[in-house]
């Protein structure tokens, strides 16, 4: 597979088109980054890594599993993921340039130089990055 972010985004998004509790990926660094601001964001409930047995046994599968958040009513909290970097096409933003997601009512995710953080923690901060992906 030679897009993960991708991977785990339209994971998160199958799982809550069909209102699931929670889903698994697998684990890397920038997956459990993106997870942790989805959860300050509130977008998600939590989340945590765990060594899931291989079918065969052989050797235990770091996984995350993203517990899923849904309002009073079972309405999706999460309406939209969009990757916006992709393998082909790296997309840049410089600390003043990134647009706001839906007119200020979702949230781009950005890999900076200090760390993956909100498009808003990085203007903050007065860096740029690598625009991962665009979340309401």
């Amino acid at each position: 597979m030679a897009d993960q972010i991708a991977d785990m985004l339209t994971r998160i998004r199958n799982a809550t088109l069909q209102r699931r509790s929670r889903v698994d990926v697998p684990a890397s660094r920038i997956k459990a980054d993106i997870a942790r601001i989805l959860q300050s964001e509130g977008y998600i409930l939590g989340f945590k890594q765990l060594d899931l047995q291989n079918p065969q046994g052989t050797f235990p599968r770091r996984t995350l599993r993203i517990y899923l958040k849904y309002g009073p009513q079972g309405e999706r909290v999460l309406t939209g993921l969009e990757r916006v970097s992709r393998p082909g096409r790296r997309v840049y933003y410089g600390r003043d340039k990134a647009p706001p997601v839906l007119a200020g009512l979702g949230t781009s995710i950005l890999t900076t130089s200090r760390g993956v953080m909100t498009g808003r923690e990085a203007a903050r901060a007065g860096v740029g990055g690598e625009v991962l992906c665009n979340v309401w």
